[in-house]
């Protein structure tokens, strides 16, 4: 169902704002300005075992100007919503500049981009999750909760409930000026159990993912239906789960279902894929990649049933936007194709300092700021595996697999500070015995290098298994900031995987 831009948000009445900073930049000889108008409504509703922990909600509104001065970034920001204050907002963000200028050696220049001028673009949703009532929230989870902790074997049960509303005004020198607005939402339940005669203890958590979607998510019939089997089921997978054998380490056929793939997908090609960290002028959190701009064309990231896209466009998408935070429309684009790196992802900068070689020398749409008080940086678009051509399903997958794991579900993850030797948990590892499922086994971690891993790769899913998974948190940067990124992909087959038991590897 389309929506206006919040009423409530354009009577906020950023024009003349925007226009009393630009003007102060622009006299000052600024190369390029901009002026971000964001407001950021976030609530988290969380219960226990039938009772309400937590709620919480904020609301954050503010302004930035972003000058390039002589090849040089300056950037200010401000709460106080009079022309007056953005003009000395404008003022600061011009000094901040002067200062840096004789701090740096590299000069920025940015990619040429059409002008979009008066655009507004609004997210896929039904149901603004923040027209919803509280009591309807918090009756929902207490609910699931109380029902899931009077099932045997579970002790305690935990939900959460996450959702965003978030609104940006962008204008720029060149002419461009958007106004848009994203609604997101995530919700998660836990239950946990122990075994005390055999000394164990777990948990076992929905796979449903974070959406750029409303609250239809909860509440339409289908998403009902997906909730109820999902609850109905935790009690006796948590119940299996802690009377499970532990895995025997070794070697292992992996069929893993999107719910677990889509983290493996985020941290070794998502991250790995960002032309900051490849060219190293980032590094905090994640490290810098591997996958480094002379191996462009050449590196073979997987097998040839590789295909990965980057997508700012994809509907239902967390990291969907119609312009980024430098104007840039949302595009999509290759990562890889064949299995060799082919793209990467970039923003204004970043196209501009790579060349021709890259998108035609132009961004495509990578540039974010997590809010009003932070300058964009260079973020991930949702990066996804895309299906296969034949409608291969999981029984198929499974069926051709003599001694394997299905692995269900994300849970934890590590990574080296390029991107290359990683480990995964997750939620399920159901044994494969003879193309068959025989039960679940526990402590079980999958380990391999990133070209190892998705080399191994020898049958992918169709578009019946295809699922958007993904991450409200991605961390990125100093002073940190979060973005809300989906990835999307069917259930894939890789061969020959070391496995790891993780009970005795401590």
């Amino acid at each position: 169902m389309p929506h206006d831009i919040d009423a409530s948000f354009l009577a906020l009445d950023f024009g003349p704002l925007a226009e009393s900073a630009l003007a102060v930049a622009e006299q000052a000889g600024a190369e390029h300005a901009d002026f971000r108008f964001e407001r950021l409504r976030t609530q988290d509703v969380s219960a226990r075992d039938g009772e309400v922990q937590g709620v919480a909600e904020r609301t954050e509104v503010g302004y930035a100007v972003r000058v390039l001065l002589d090849g040089v970034w300056g950037f200010a920001s401000d709460v106080v919503l009079t022309t007056e204050r953005a003009a000395v907002t404008a003022q600061r963000a011009l000094e901040v500049a002067r200062v840096a200028a004789a701090m740096t050696s590299r000069r920025v220049r940015l990619a040429a981009e059409p002008v979009h001028a008066d655009r507004t673009w609004v997210s896929a949703y039904d149901i603004d999750p923040f027209t919803v009532g509280l009591d309807e929230k918090t009756s929902l989870l207490t609910g699931w909760t109380e029902r899931l902790v009077a099932s045997d074997p579970v002790a305690h049960a935990v939900a959460h409930l996450a959702q965003v509303h978030e609104n940006k005004f962008y204008a720029d020198l060149a002419g461009t000026s958007t106004t848009q607005q994203r609604v997101r939402l995530l919700s998660q339940v836990e239950v946990f159990g122990s075994d005390t005669a055999r000394g164990v203890a777990d948990s076992m958590r929905t796979v449903a993912p974070p959406v750029g979607r409303g609250w239809e998510h909860m509440s339409a019939p289908d998403a009902m239906d997906r909730w109820d089997r999902e609850l109905s089921a935790l009690p006796g997978l948590l119940g299996d789960k802690l009377a499970a054998p532990s895995v025997e380490a070794g070697s292992y056929d992996l069929v893993v279902h999107p719910s677990n793939l889509w983290l493996t997908i985020h941290e070794s090609i998502g991250h790995a894929t960002e032309l900051d960290r490849a060219l190293g002028y980032e590094a905090n959190y994640a490290g810098t990649s591997f996958a480094t701009p002379d191996k462009l064309g050449s590196l073979r990231y997987g097998s040839d049933l590789m295909h990965v896209t980057g997508d700012r466009t994809q509907q239902h998408g967390l990291a969907t936007i119609g312009y980024d935070d430098d104007g840039v429309e949302g595009q999509s684009w290759d990562l890889v194709r064949d299995g060799v790196l082919v793209g990467y992802q970039l923003d204004r900068a970043m196209a501009h300092t790579y060349g021709a070689e890259l998108n035609e020398g132009r961004s495509n749409g990578c540039a974010y700021a997590d809010s009003p008080g932070h300058v964009p940086i260079q973020r991930m678009a949702n990066v996804s595996l895309q299906p296969g051509t034949a409608d291969l399903g999981v029984e198929d997958l499974i069926g051709d697999v003599e001694r394997g794991l299905y692995v269900i579900g994300d849970r934890s993850w590590s990574i080296d500070m390029q991107r290359y030797n990683f480990q995964f948990t997750g939620q399920q590892f159901h044994l494969i015995r003879d193309g068959e499922l025989v039960g679940q086994v526990r402590d079980a971690a999958y380990q391999a290098t990133t070209t190892d891993f998705w080399g191994s790769m020898d049958a992918v899913g169709g578009p019946s298994t295809y699922e958007l998974g993904g991450a409200f948190n991605c961390g990125k940067a100093q002073p940190g900031q979060v973005a809300a990124v989906s990835h999307g992909c069917p259930v894939a087959r890789f061969r020959d995987v070391n496995v790891l038991n993780t009970s005795e590897s401590e």
